[in-house]
């Protein structure tokens, strides 16, 4: 059945590519008095409200002049188990892992539990503009389905993986390279081709895998190649120090997951800080996307994100 045409006017904005610098006006469109025009869910006209085609002009409209009206956001990473620990105080990114992150995720094994904080999590993004996210789940295959139902049912723009973690973290939260491997097959041939929402390859980081883990991890990416491939890198010293020590015969950190094939122009990899002039060569030689998140660096403390050397280097950001 057809929806009703909906009509907004307001002030519009969006763009069309970053901008080059604060004069760029031609990265982006501004119209302070809009009007969008949806039908069926999809923008069909926007533009002027003194331009509104004649076939638009008897419908009742929302009016929220004064207001701005943008594109929803994207947000490139989530831990959608996280949202219940926000803010806890921790000196730094280990010891927010195990006092609170690893505690809090061994919750969502309940799936009843986790489909309640599912829901909870999407209203909340929804309600700060946030409509579309790529987001980190627990290690149970349950906590990514609940996810993916329930942005389903939202028809939101949704990408999350199971976390693949065999080492280093409480028994309750381990999988093994083979499970781990399984239940994201499963995940990818079941999430096929249904809405909106997709599953991401999503091993943790390099601390909390094995080699063996991260080969199940590279053969899931050679296997399927159109899916999004979610990691953690270099956000923290101790952790590249451990992650170092885990892997000797890595050049360094990035080049644990170049070996076992995890640096693709699929490869998101979350926060990216303390790189490497190599480091940054080979992430652009790669297509990976370095992906950073200002807020939870500063609130662990856990450094600055270069985007002049980003930029510099030619990486990919987001």
């Amino acid at each position: 059945m057809s929806i009703p045409a909906g009509i907004i006017r307001g002030r519009l904005l969006w763009f069309s590519r970053e901008p080059v610098d604060p004069q760029d006006e031609d990265a982006y469109t501004y119209i302070e008095d809009g009007c969008l025009v949806a039908q069926d869910g999809l923008i069909v006209w926007s533009g002027p409200w003194a331009d509104l085609p004649q076939e638009h002009q008897s419908a009742d409209y929302v009016d929220h002049r004064g207001h701005l009206i943008t594109p929803g956001l994207i947000d490139c990473h989530l831990h959608f188990p996280q949202s219940q620990v926000v803010a806890s105080y921790a000196g730094s990114l280990l010891e927010w892992l195990n006092n609170y992150t690893f505690i809090e995720e061994q919750k969502y094994g309940d799936a009843a539990f986790a489909s309640k904080m599912a829901a909870r999590f999407l209203d909340q993004l929804i309600s700060h503009g946030t409509t579309t996210a790529v987001a980190f789940c627990s290690v149970h295959k349950t906590s990514c389905d609940t996810l993916l139902v329930e942005a389903e049912k939202r028809n939101m723009r949704m990408v999350a993986g199971k976390v693949m973690m065999d080492r280093n973290a409480p028994d309750a939260l381990l999988d093994t390279a083979e499970k781990g491997y399984e239940e994201t097959r499963q995940l990818l041939e079941e999430w096929r081709g249904r809405g909106r929402v997709e599953v991401a390859i999503s091993p943790r980081f390099a601390l909390t895998s094995t080699e063996a883990q991260l080969e199940a991890s590279g053969a899931l990416v050679e296997a399927y190649p159109d899916a999004l491939m979610q990691t953690h890198l270099s956000e923290n010293h101790a952790e590249i120090e451990a992650v170092c020590g885990l892997f000797p015969a890595a050049k360094d950190y990035t080049d644990v997951y170049a070996q076992h094939g995890l640096l693709t122009p699929k490869s998101l990899m979350g926060h990216s800080i303390h790189l490497s002039d190599r480091e940054r060569g080979a992430l652009a030689e790669s297509g990976a996307v370095a992906v950073f998140c200002p807020t939870s660096n500063l609130f662990l403390g856990s450094g600055f994100f270069d985007l002049q050397a980003t930029e510099k280097a030619g990486q990919r950001h987001a």
